[in-house]
């Protein structure tokens, strides 16, 4: 029998999520409440909170756990949270609401996903916000556009949700709620699972890293961002083949699984990788892939940042462990994959492909090499950018 780690906090995981037969009633009810839009990103946090996947929090963040959390990675009981999940709305809307009032949550297309019964309204210090998650004010930065961008006040509560979106109907073989992947867990045997992010096809540089915490670990759960990303990125729908490929045909069968989570990417470097950790560890995962400039973006983190921010958590912060992995690539002198702590030539023997000058190679229909990445990967990028053009 195995033995999964406990859901971040200690306690069971926090679903609020209706079932069926109350969503029903609620859908009904929320349709004379006032509507409160959300943002892309707003949309997928409160996906998270209702799945579970951000236990122990109940709803939108008030503003003590904002500013705690900005400052001091904490909530206000002492729990380690390191980036604020709040919830915003224009100063007109905020001031027609009442407190205690009860409101309806809606995506973009005006679908009404769940409630909030608002606790506590407040405004935030943008810069503090930015300058602690993201490290920077850079309005260039994709994460810090975001917080500037939503409205001047936040609302606070506790949630419900009764409509998960596309996510059930558009990926029903790969999205999995917390309590799911800790069933699957179960069900294999496995008590130490290591997961691997991933908001990108799987090039034989990922392949190692995730069989190299295979190794260590009873599996592997390969775990993909389904949210919002920034332009450039690879649908998901066209990743998921790609990877599907690459487990079927390079993997021992039953040595990893894959999953998809609703989460959008903030680019928080250092911060994000703290919070992929307890989302993580909310799934059952025991370990968390942690690779060079994890959740980074641009220039704005150093390569392994997202590896020394782990090292400044207290005690029992976070029970889940990172797997800190270097730099890997194909070396032609050592004959295979390797890292910068096992490989020791000159980088000229080292193959190494930007994403950036991935893309255009594939653009272009230039040849690529099979050290990079496995043939049957690069079948399905190549039929994705053949049908762009």
């Amino acid at each position: 029998m195995s033995q999964l780690i406990a859901p971040h906090s200690g306690g069971n995981l926090v679903s609020r999520l209706l079932n069926e037969r109350l969503s029903v009633d609620a859908r009904e009810k929320a349709k004379d409440l006032r509507c409160i839009p959300m943002m892309s990103r707003e949309v997928s946090d409160l996906i998270m909170l209702g799945i579970g996947a951000y236990t122990p929090l109940e709803g939108f963040m008030g503003e003590e756990a904002w500013r705690r959390t900005c400052i001091e990675m904490r909530l206000p009981d002492g729990t380690f949270w390191p980036i604020p999940i709040t919830l915003s709305c224009a100063i007109d809307l905020a001031d027609s609401i009442s407190m205690g009032e009860e409101v309806a949550l809606t995506d973009k297309n005006g679908v009404i996903m769940g409630t909030l019964n608002v606790e506590e309204k407040y405004q935030i210090d943008v810069e503090l916000e930015c300058s602690s998650v993201f490290l920077t004010n850079e309005i260039t930065h994709p994460g810090v556009a975001k917080v500037h961008a939503q409205g001047q006040v936040n609302l606070a509560g506790a949630i419900q949700l009764f409509d998960e979106g596309i996510y059930p109907i558009r990926y029903p073989n790969l999205y999995q709620r917390p309590f799911e992947t800790r069933a699957k867990f179960s069900e294999l045997g496995w008590s130490t699972v290591a997961a691997f992010q991933t908001r990108n096809p799987m090039h034989r540089s990922h392949e190692y890293l995730v069989k190299v915490a295979s190794e260590v670990c009873d599996g592997a759960l390969i775990h993909q961002v389904l949210g919002e990303l920034k332009p450039g990125d690879i649908p998901a729908e066209v990743r998921t083949e790609a990877i599907d490929a690459l487990v079927k045909n390079y993997f021992v069968p039953g040595s990893c699984i894959q999953a998809g989570y609703p989460i959008e990417m903030r680019y928080a470097g250092p911060r994000e990788a703290l919070l992929h950790g307890v989302i993580r560890q909310n799934f059952g995962c025991t370990h968390l892939i942690v690779g060079r400039d994890h959740a980074g973006v641009g220039d704005y983190y150093g390569p392994f940042d997202a590896h020394k921010i782990f090292d400044t958590l207290w005690q029992d912060s976070l029970l889940l462990k990172p797997l800190k992995l270097d730099l890997t690539f194909y070396c032609y002198r050592c004959g295979g994959m390797a890292s910068t702590r096992t490989c020791p030539h000159d980088e000229d023997v080292r193959l190494n492909i930007s994403g950036t000058r991935l893309r255009e190679m594939l653009c272009d229909n230039e040849e690529i090499p099979s050290e990079f990445s496995r043939p049957e990967v690069l079948s399905v990028l190549r039929a994705y950018y053949a049908s762009l053009t």
